[in-house]
Parts: C-alpha cells; structure tokens; sequence
C-alpha cells in the first residue's frame, strides 16, 4: 500500500451554492434523483446485471426505485443526534437531514448516506477505527490520520465522506473530505454541499 497523496482541492465545487435550507436541499436533490437515474439507466455494465423484472420495470418507468432519499428528520432526532456526538451539525447538513434523513445512492464510490441517528466519529465505527489503524502504520501520515480521528463520517461505501468539525468557515460550515481509502486519495471540500455538488456535476 502506497502513502497517501497530497489533499486535492474541489474548484469546480466551491462556486457551487451552499444549500442552507430544507426548500432549498429538496430541489436540489429531485434534480440529482432525476440525474442519477438517468444516468444509472444508460449504464450498459448495470443493465446486465438485472434481471427479467427489474428490466421490465426500467423500460415501462425509466428508473429502478422510486425515490433515493428518506422522510425528512424531526427536529428532535437532530438533536438527539447532536447531543450524541457533542456538536451541532453544520447549517447545510441540518438542512440536508431536515428534507431526507439520508440518501440511497451516491455517484461514485459512496453508497449511502447516512441518517443522522447513525452519523458517527470515524474512530468509533469498525471499519473507520481499522482503516486509522491502517494508514497509522504508513509513515509520514500523522497529520491524516489526526483528521480522520476527529472527524465524522457522514457517508459511506467503498470511500468515505468526512466532516471535520474543528476546521469551521465563518458561515458555520465544517470543512469537508472524500476519502478513498484504496487509492489513499483525499479531496477537501469547502462543506458537505460540495460533496453532493461534485458527485452531481460528475454525471454530465
């Protein structure tokens, strides 16, 4: 296994607006819905793997499941979450729980994002506690695996969405990362609407 890369930067994503209400994250995530299925739909690699029924399904509707995202979180179960881990969620993560309390699908190697009763310190989940343990064995890495300690993962799959709540902007937003543990890449992002942003303009 090779030492991680430099952090890169997300450009493209910090010009993206960041979404700060539920009005706002509602719209956003029915044109990502759309996208996403449109673009899972023209996928020859996944086409294959369905079955008779499901082929059935794609060709009358145009799509495999009726909606990615959840029911809206209730102000309490934010702040029972809250209250677990000691912080309060940054403005556009609030914003995301408060129109669906997770989501589905990510483009890429995300599969699912979390609802907030299950966002978590990455120190404290068996997978993120034994990739820290990993990368805390690479030389010249300290200063990745100090991030990773105190950071909450907020999404998963393959790789990882990360917030870091000690590194906060002036809008209350928390620095965010995509980590891709395989390849030992890590991408900052200006706050946990960027993340969506990228995955979103990575389907044109």
């Amino acid at each position: 296994m090779s030492r991680m890369s430099e952090t890169t930067g997300a450009d493209e994503s910090e010009v993206a607006a960041v979404l700060t209400t539920p009005e706002e994250w509602r719209g956003f995530l029915q044109r990502y819905d759309e996208r996403y299925m449109q673009h899972r739909a023209s996928d020859r690699e996944l086409i294959g793997l369905l079955d008779e029924g499901q082929l059935e399904v794609l060709e009358e509707e145009g799509r495999l499941e009726p909606w990615l995202g959840e029911a809206p979180a209730r102000e309490e179960d934010l702040a029972a979450a809250e209250e677990r881990l000691g912080v309060r969620f940054p403005p556009s993560l609030r914003a995301f729980f408060l129109a669906s309390d997770g989501w589905k699908r990510v483009e890429g190697w995300v599969d699912l994002v979390h609802p907030c009763g299950s966002v978590s310190w990455m120190r404290d989940g068996d997978d993120g506690g034994s990739v820290i343990e990993v990368y805390d064995e690479i030389p010249d890495n300290d200063d990745y695996v100090r991030l990773f300690r105190r950071s909450v993962e907020v999404a998963r799959g393959e790789d990882y969405w990360l917030l870091d709540p000690t590194d906060t902007g002036p809008d209350g937003e928390w620095a965010a990362y995509l980590f891709a543990p395989k390849y030992g890449d890590l991408s900052e992002f200006p706050n946990f609407s960027a993340l969506f942003h990228d995955g979103y303009d990575d389907m044109d």
